[in-house]
């Protein structure tokens, strides 16, 4: 067991690494967006490879980031049954979704996945629009995005089976810590990025954490 949660620790510290440098993609989205629309109503001027490098930015945050949502346990969960359960529950439950039904789902579209991506490679797939982009590097981001889940989701594995043997601590266990969006405009402002882009991403955090009153009580 010791060996297994050397391997989940080592799996965790790539999820974290990812995650972390995923987080500044969104901050480049932004920026291309929000100048592809000035570009458009001020010059009216436009490009296709713009806004499909929007769409493969925000391709790259989903998958890129799945991984590192399992490992901070954010992904959705309905608890009004499983919240009421004892610790040692919880954890078979989740033992039990993630061997029948999580490990299964990812390991068959990362199967699926690497051939359509290959056929992208061999083709040069491009766009069909006029100055799109090319295709291969936003198909490779579903086999890598979904590797990265299949690993993370092998950690949450050994650490659930750790717990429920006693050589490890609860990992459904709520740590407190700043906010993937505290992170950004952290970050954000420690590389002395524009203050106002700073605050546009703590007001998103914001409005975000005034909705989660009302989607916690099904509003």
């Amino acid at each position: 067991m010791k060996t297994m949660l050397t391997l989940a620790n080592g799996i965790d510290a790539i999820n974290e690494r990812v995650g972390k440098a995923a987080i500044w993609l969104v901050l480049i989205v932004v920026i291309i967006s929000a100048g592809n629309a000035v570009m458009r109503y001020t010059i009216d001027w436009s490009s296709n490879g713009f806004l499909e490098i929007q769409w493969y930015l925000f391709s790259a945050i989903f998958l890129l980031c799945s991984g590192y949502v399992l490992l901070k346990n954010e992904h959705i969960r309905i608890d009004v049954i499983a919240g009421r359960l004892s610790e040692r529950t919880q954890n078979w439950i989740d033992v039990f979704g993630i061997v029948f039904f999580l490990l299964p789902m990812v390991l068959l579209v990362l199967y699926l996945s690497w051939p359509v991506f290959m056929n992208a490679w061999t083709t040069n797939e491009g766009s069909p629009n006029p100055g799109g982009l090319v295709r291969w590097p936003v198909r490779l981001l579903m086999p890598i995005g979904f590797l990265l889940l299949t690993l993370q989701a092998i950690s949450e594995l050994i650490k659930r089976i750790a717990f429920l043997t006693g050589n490890g601590p609860n990992p459904l266990a709520k740590t407190t810590g700043p906010t993937a969006e505290q992170e950004l405009a952290e970050a954000i402002k420690q590389h002395q990025v524009a203050p106002e882009v700073a605050d546009f991403v703590e007001m998103n955090r914001s409005m975000v954490e005034d909705r989660k009153p009302h989607e916690g009580s099904g509003k």
